[in-house]
């Protein structure tokens, strides 16, 4: 009889200074979000992302990677470029979420009137999206990405080992408890 060879999935690009990071730096468990802003899971795991930010503050840190799946979600590349567009202007978080509250939004005329909502010039990032200005660095995470064995979103690592556990708040509090244990 033989074993199956059991493989564990990990992290292949580094976490970097070019990455989009909520929480301490310094915090002892990194988890890394593969995400795709149009993804109806990846919008249910958004609140107990943001929750378990909130309840391990200091000890875990939210690391964003871009990973539309373009041929499902017709509006993730172009809502991650416009992230990354409010990313160049300092405001990927704030971009990040409203995307992810308005997931039902991501069309060209209600993206545009959500970037002017947060303040931004909708005529400037409109233009970058259109011209693609930003597609190498959403193309970038999406290869290491893939590079790192995903296949799905969200797809997420605590200290660089997939989490194949679930994204409910209960599942994610437990991995990153036991990675700060560690």
């Amino acid at each position: 009889m033989t074993t199956p060879l059991q493989v564990t999935a990990r992290l292949r690009t580094p976490v970097s200074g070019a990455d989009h990071v909520r929480g301490a730096a310094d915090a002892p468990v990194t988890v890394v979000e593969y995400g795709d802003f149009q993804c109806q899971y990846c919008g249910a795991a958004y609140p107990n992302l943001t929750e378990l930010l909130r309840q391990r503050e200091g000890t875990v840190r939210l690391v964003y990677r871009y990973f539309p799946i373009a041929n499902v979600h017709p509006y993730a590349e172009s809502a991650a470029e416009a992230a990354e567009a409010a990313g160049v202007r300092g405001r990927f978080w704030e971009m990040h979420d409203w995307l992810y509250e308005h997931q039902d939004q991501l069309d060209p005329v209600h993206l545009s009137l959500g970037v002017e909502q947060l303040g931004m010039p909708p005529d400037d990032i409109g233009a970058e999206v259109e011209r693609h200005a930003h597609a190498d660095r959403v193309r970038r995470d999406f290869v290491g990405g893939i590079r790192s064995g995903v296949n799905g979103t969200p797809t997420l690592f605590v200290n660089d080992v997939r989490h194949d556990g679930g994204y409910a708040l209960p599942d994610l509090l437990a991995a990153v408890d036991a990675a700060a244990d560690t």
